[in-house]
């Protein structure tokens, strides 16, 4: 019997050295809109863990393996992770996160060119006691037209209240003048 041989296809994507940050995932070959390309893997703790595991670390510094599922957990993928954790910031997203039973994937938002880097948009939460230079430590480099500049979620707008416009005050009458004939 002969054996055949199977063309072996191509990874979906490659880990290396990224211009937005550290390291990033490029793709090596088309992938279609609607791929689910890769489970974000780490270790699932609670919120209080994943505290505790960082207390020590530098307020300054905006690097995070940590995804948010629920309230009450959070994958560290510091901790027996993947690639996925490579995947960039970008707020022009090629990616998002699909949350499927709490498990995290990402999946493509549109088709992507090969050697093009895969970025979802981190929406990092704000926190009330957050410092003032919060945007700073998590600064966005992605580089997209439309960049808001950091990586957390966009600033929610303020409504003020509408101010009541003062009322016309009817005009006085004039009297007519009499034309004369």
């Amino acid at each position: 019997m002969k054996k055949v041989a199977r063309r072996k296809k191509t990874p979906l994507f490659e880990v290396r050295h990224s211009r937005v940050h550290g390291d990033g995932v490029f793709a090596l070959r088309r992938i279609r809109k609607g791929t689910t390309i890769i489970e974000y893997l780490g270790d699932r703790v609670t919120h209080e863990e994943a505290n505790d595991r960082y207390a020590d670390k530098d307020p300054l510094d905006g690097h995070t393996f940590l995804f948010t599922v629920d309230k009450k957990t959070v994958i560290d993928a510091g901790i027996n992770g993947n690639e996925a954790r490579f995947v960039n910031h970008g707020c022009d997203p090629n990616c998002q996160t699909v949350d499927s039973d709490k498990r995290i994937f990402i999946e493509a938002i549109r088709t992507i060119r090969p050697g093009e880097e895969l970025a979802y948009d981190y929406r990092i939460q704000r926190d009330d006691d957050d410092p003032a230079n919060v945007d700073q430590v998590f600064a966005c480099l992605c580089g997209a037209q439309q960049c808001r500049g950091s990586m957390l979620e966009p600033r929610k707008k303020v409504r003020q209240k509408a101010r009541k416009k003062p009322r016309k005050q009817p005009r006085k009458h004039k009297p007519e003048r009499k034309r004369p004939r």
